[in-house]
């Protein structure tokens, strides 16, 4: 027998004996019994599919899941009674835990209204595409209100209520084309401003055209301008402010001499000669 014939032999018992071991092996771990851990959980709320804002739980809205008990949900239910015929105040996705930040009291209902904060309100703006920022301006945006005023040489745009946050665009809830950064065609816009700002907007809303500025989310200053005028938009000088106006005094005209005119005295001088009498003017 040659010595390769003798090598290639070694291999093939060397692989064969692997072989046999390694089911050998893995027969006995496959005879293990199997420990299982009782982990203690308890019932969860969760949403049974994708919800939008706003809308209405129903029984076939929720389901119970088990979790586990050493990682509580924060104001989480515990049954399907606890959350049916309250109002989302955000959206959920399917599987995820209804707590008491995301749903509505009892008695509020559902839609718009219950998800205003205290202290705040909700105004709507009728928008176009111009002026609703090419659709962009979805919910959770930041954008700055814009008022212009349209008074011939005195018109004026300005900034009137800055940094509001969007709540709706258009009459719906399903924002699924707002998630994905896509814009979405509306003629109607609702805020969320405080009440001062309402009474602006409205008011702007009366005597001008109002636009929106979309704003970046992480940019919280506010925005501070002097406004635009149209002597400013066409590059004529400005008027002075009022300090630096030279200002008219009214000067009472000063009392006048009479002219007296001095008149030359005349004088007649009478002169008798002999029989001869004779007059003379002297001046």
């Amino acid at each position: 027998m040659s010595r390769s014939t003798r090598t290639l032999l070694v291999l093939m018992l060397s692989v064969l004996v692997a072989g046999v071991a390694s089911f050998i092996v893995y027969q006995r771990v496959q005879s293990i019994p199997v420990r299982e851990v009782e982990v203690r959980s308890y019932s969860v709320a969760v949403a049974a599919k994708a919800l939008p804002m706003g809308s209405l739980l129903t029984a076939t809205d929720v389901k119970l899941v088990a979790w586990p008990q050493a990682s509580p949900v924060a104001g989480a239910f515990t049954t399907v009674e606890e959350v049916v015929n309250r109002g989302l105040l955000s959206s959920v996705v399917e599987n995820e835990p209804l707590t008491a930040s995301k749903v509505a009291l009892a008695e509020a209902g559902a839609g718009l209204a219950p998800t205003i904060p205290p202290g705040m309100r909700a105004v709507s703006v009728k928008v176009d595409e111009v002026v609703g920022v090419a659709g962009f301006a979805v919910p959770g945006a930041r954008v700055d209100i814009v008022v212009t005023l349209s008074q011939q040489e005195q018109s004026v745009a300005r900034v009137a209520v800055t940094n509001v946050q969007v709540l709706t665009a258009g009459t719906k809830y399903d924002q699924d084309q707002a998630r994905d950064g896509k814009p979405i065609p509306v003629s109607v816009v609702t805020l969320l401003v405080t009440p001062e700002d309402a009474e602006r907007i409205s008011l702007a809303s009366a005597v001008g055209r109002v636009s929106l500025a979309l704003r970046n989310p992480m940019d919280p200053d506010a925005t501070s301008t002097k406004g635009m005028r149209m002597a400013s938009l066409m590059g004529a000088a400005e008027p002075p402010p009022p300090s630096l106006v030279p200002r008219r005094v009214a000067v009472a005209p000063r009392p006048v001499a009479p002219v007296v005119v001095a008149v030359p005295q005349i004088y007649t001088v009478e002169t008798i000669r002999a029989a001869k009498r004779t007059s003379e003017v002297v001046r």
